[in-house]
């Protein structure tokens, strides 16, 4: 019997015997809309699995931080209770703090670039730098560029002197504030249009496609198109459940996830201008263009933060996210 057959009996009979008992329930958890580029990649892995595997295999998808926010989930993936989650790069220092490049102000000039250094040497490694620490990184999902926001338009550094910026936990994003005479404060997702409306935070940095589908524009009078940084996920889950998967389980899984991923950052590529768009055809806030000084600016500022991490992070990992930026 040829080897494609014989898988094809594997997961027959493992069909058969799931079938029989209960299926697989995977849990995908994440924070953000069903309509954003994370969101309809987690969807699109529920119909690739489910197609793959039907009545073995059921995923069950809680957008909106209806299962965990972003402050407990990675421990609930660590004790088992939810088996896929996609965190924001930011949230992996404490696990590894080579992560912490993407976090790095003006790293990137665009997505483009973000995308040739996941994929490059230096990107792939990092999805398997937390294995011994139970966490197997399937790959990346872009959200976009990040833009500055606050309720008054932010032109120079010394504009956001003073100012209250959410953030999410991450000591390069707290370094990346303290650099411009800002207060970083930590907050969950969940909590920060109320944040934003109490006036509890003055501002707050995301891509177009959270700020549209949150409403943060509802509750915020300026966003400056800074594209200072990246805000991106690793969509991981827990090794240990997933080592003990059976094998041709774990190989469609597999499967459905590369096309997932794939689908989302598609619509993370199409749809920024959307969301941008959107917000400027709201008419709640003001998207404000910045010219290359008002960023050269902004750059050198911040520019010290890179030099605090680089022991961290690596220099030579840094070299080749400025490398990526060249085509």
């Amino acid at each position: 019997m040829s080897l494609r057959l014989l898988a094809l009996a594997a997961v027959f009979v493992i069909a058969q015997t799931a079938s029989a008992a209960d299926p697989i329930v995977i849990k995908y958890s994440h924070v953000v809309a069903d309509q954003t580029p994370k969101g309809q990649a987690a969807l699109k892995f529920k119909e690739l699995a489910e197609k793959k595997f039907p009545g073995v295999v059921v995923v069950q998808v809680f957008p909106n931080s209806q299962l965990f926010g972003d402050g407990k989930e990675m421990e609930a993936l660590l004790l088992g209770d939810v088996q896929i989650i996609a965190p924001s790069l930011a949230k992996f220092g404490k696990y590894t703090p080579k992560l912490q490049i993407f976090d790095l102000p003006f790293l990137f000039d665009n997505i483009q670039a973000v995308d040739r250094f996941q994929a490059g040497p230096y990107g792939q490694a990092l999805l398997n730098s937390m294995t011994a620490k139970g966490i197997k990184g399937f790959g990346y999902l872009h959200n976009g560029m990040k833009q500055l926001s606050a309720n008054k338009p932010l032109r120079t550094p010394a504009d956001a002197k003073g100012l209250k910026f959410r953030i999410q936990s991450s000591d390069v994003l707290e370094a990346q504030f303290n650099a411009v005479g800002a207060n970083p404060q930590k907050l969950a997702f969940a909590e920060v249009y109320q944040a934003l409306q109490s006036g509890v935070v003055d501002g707050t940095e995301n891509p177009w496609a959270n700020t549209y589908t949150k409403k943060f524009h509802e509750v915020q009078k300026y966003i400056m198109e800074s594209d200072h940084g990246v805000l991106d996920y690793m969509v991981i889950t827990n090794t240990g459940w997933w080592d003990g998967l059976p094998a041709p389980i774990r190989k469609g899984l597999n499967e459905a996830m590369v096309e997932s991923i794939k689908f989302g950052n598609k619509v993370a590529y199409d749809e920024a201008a959307v969301f941008r768009q959107k917000v400027i055809d709201d008419k709640k806030a003001e998207v404000l263009p910045m010219t290359r000084a008002e960023l050269n600016q902004w750059r050198k500022a911040m520019g010290p933060v890179w030099k605090k991490f680089e022991s961290e992070i690596g220099r030579d990992a840094i070299m080749a996210a400025l490398k990526a930026n060249k085509r």
